[in-house]
């Protein structure tokens, strides 16, 4: 993808977090696009062409669990679940339905680019 950009869909019920993370990605030259609901994120992430999506676990509608397993029957594309419920439960979960990676709220936005460079790293390599 040298002359075309990563493109990443941020999705979180919240506008701040969204408008964090799409502030740090595009300085990193992602494309971004948005959700702010499951039934959205789904839709998007289905019939979207993205290189990662960022996913919260806690989502109005359909939430961020049942998104990444409905998307996992599809598409292969890279999860990264991004949540306030950090109990090893909650993070086993998430892997189970096929995140790729788990960061817990709050954050630091910096540790999520290099968390996202790493995913993409890896599965470009594949």
């Amino acid at each position: 993808m040298a002359d075309q950009k990563e493109r990443i869909l941020v999705v979180d019920d919240e506008e701040r977090i969204r408008r964090l993370l799409r502030m740090y990605l595009e300085k990193e030259g992602y494309e971004i696009d948005e959700a702010e609901d499951g039934e959205t994120a789904l839709q998007k992430a289905t019939e979207g062409d993205y290189t990662l999506v960022i996913l919260d676990v806690m989502l109005p509608g359909i939430d961020g669990v049942e998104v990444c397993a409905r998307l996992r029957q599809v598409k292969s594309t890279p999860v990264l679940m991004l949540t306030a419920k950090g109990e090893e439960v909650n993070r086993v979960q998430g892997f189970e339905v096929g995140a790729d990676d788990y960061v817990v709220k709050p954050f630091s936005p910096r540790e999520v680019i290099y968390r996202v460079k790493a995913i993409l790293r890896r599965s470009s390599a594949t």
